[in-house]
């Protein structure tokens, strides 16, 4: 007979972190760590966000999925079209590499994702507006073996809605903790993508878009599965 502590531990040790659950770590280990102004600069953005929710003009499933002049991690041009190869696919849109949020999710998608996806022959691709050489940082410190590619000037994003810009409060915060979105965005600009996951299909129709205006939060792995499969 099993005891029902050692199962209630078990079941601990082997319990896999939601993003979320990685998520909220990171934020209590930020607010301890980080000047109190630059923690209230990012709460008080967080909470704004939340407060405005999802953009009104944010394209509907059924809608075909825009495409744009887009960079592979060399700098080489590609698109979203290429990128797919007439494939099914998941498309996750994130801020950039300097993104703590960010790298949680591409790193969960890579581990519990992917394996899901290559069964079901979809394909994931991950865009952001940064240049090529830090859509390559994230590729190679998160070890992602999906495609990731930048969008200069958030081409996709804005055709989709979901295009915010930091407040000037946390631009400020963002300078003081060394991050200038000038020089990391591609276009140079300081304009960036609600954290956001499109299900395609074959054709490259929008079949599910899951925007998250709160950049903390982030699409979990079940939900896209559902919605991967209500496809098929």
């Amino acid at each position: 007979m099993i005891d029902p502590i050692d199962q209630a531990e078990a079941e601990m040790t082997t319990h896999t972190p939601t993003i979320s659950e990685q998520a909220h770590a990171v934020a209590a280990g930020s607010a301890a760590r980080l000047p109190a102004d630059v923690v209230s600069a990012f709460t008080a953005e967080q909470a704004a966000l939340e407060a405005r929710g999802v953009p009104l003009d944010v394209v509907a499933a059924g809608t075909g999925m825009p495409d744009g002049e887009l960079l592979d991690v060399h700098g080489a041009p590609t698109s979203l079209t290429r990128l797919r190869d007439g494939r099914p696919a998941v498309v996750v849109f994130y801020r950039g590499a300097w993104c703590p949020y960010c790298n949680i999710a591409l790193r969960t998608y890579q581990s519990e994702l992917v394996p899901a996806l290559s069964e079901r022959g979809v394909e994931l691709i991950a865009i952001s507006p940064q240049k090529p050489d830090g859509s390559l940082t994230s590729a190679e410190s998160n070890d992602l073996s999906y495609s990731v590619a930048s969008d200069p000037g958030n081409q996709i994003a804005t055709a989709l809605g979901i295009l915010t810009e930091p407040s000037p409060d946390t631009i400020a915060a963002q300078i003081t903790l060394g991050l200038d979105l000038t020089e990391v965005n591609a276009d140079g600009g300081k304009a960036l993508p609600m954290p956001t996951v499109v299900v395609l299909d074959a054709a490259g129709i929008i079949r599910w878009i899951d925007v998250h205006p709160n950049y903390t939060t982030r699409s979990e792995v079940p939900d896209i599965l559902a919605a991967v499969d209500a496809v098929s």
